[in-house]
């Protein structure tokens, strides 16, 4: 059964976005793990985070921990749907996907470790 691994909330301001939560909900952020552009909550199940964007959504981005990310875009895409071309981070491999309605969200092959 594939799960929800991860996901993401957009924001304009990571800094504020920090700030706003901590008071909210008492989150902590994890510092190895957060850079200017992405902060990380840390014990959060499943694991998420904040992403810096230039405009933000007012929903999450969902990541579907996967076996193998390019098997699942090639079956995306045979399923009417669209897949962008999967990219390595240090966490492992990812690719944003669409479904055959447009409805996003991303495929997530942890890296070992994760």
């Amino acid at each position: 059964m594939i799960q929800l691994g991860y996901f993401t909330m957009d924001t304009e301001n990571i800094e504020k976005a920090r700030a706003f939560y901590s008071a909210l909900f008492g989150w902590t952020f994890d510092e190895a793990e957060s850079h200017p552009n992405y902060a990380h909550v840390e014990g959060g199940q499943p694991s998420f985070g904040f992403t810096k964007v230039e405009r933000a959504k007012d929903n999450p981005h969902l990541y579907f921990r996967v076996d193998d990310v390019e098997r699942l875009c090639a079956r995306v895409v045979e399923l009417g749907g669209k897949a962008a071309i999967p990219s390595e981070t240090p966490s492992g491999v990812t690719a944003v996907v669409c479904d055959d309605q447009g409805v996003s969200f991303s495929l997530w092959q942890p890296a070992p470790g994760f």
